[in-house]
């Protein structure tokens, strides 16, 4: 069942739109914003009130990288493994988070700390190897500097 503060949220966001359906996206961030990750209840709550069923919305959930279906870590880490910054050392990045953090990508540290997640293009290739952990982006990557951001993150 969505919070009482959820709704609101939602409401604000359905009076956004035409038609409450497109406002569909913007109410599962909403519910993401409060629980980390939208389960199949929150899900059907959300169906209701935006006027979608459940398959069309999940549709709508699955296609957007950033909505997560399943639990997730308190920081989500993004690595780009665009060609640019797989030429620039993706390869090398991947197996050093991998290492420190004990996962492969579309895992969650046994802590709960960090997920691992691939992403196909962050649009700084300029400054690759990229990624983004939570809202912050990291550019110009090498393995000496993983372990100090990683430190910023509790």
């Amino acid at each position: 069942m969505l919070t009482n503060e959820e709704q609101k949220e939602i409401a604000i966001e359905l009076g956004k739109y035409q038609q409450k359906s497109a406002a569909g996206l913007e109410a599962l961030k909403v519910v993401q914003k409060h629980r980390g990750w939208i389960s199949d209840e929150s899900l059907n709550d959300v169906a209701q009130m935006v006027g979608l069923t459940d398959n069309e919305l999940d549709s709508v959930a699955t296609s957007y990288n950033h909505i997560f279906r399943k639990p997730v870590g308190r920081h989500v880490i993004y690595l780009c493994d665009s060609v640019t910054c797989w030429i620039k050392g993706y390869e090398n990045i991947l197996e050093h988070l991998t290492g420190k953090l004990g996962i492969s990508p579309g895992q969650t540290t046994a802590d709960n700390r960090f997920t691992l997640l691939v992403s196909s293009c962050l649009g700084v290739c300029e400054k690759a190897p990229a990624m983004i952990i939570d809202n912050d982006l990291y550019v110009n990557l090498d393995c000496s500097k993983i372990d100090d951001i990683l430190s910023k993150y509790t």
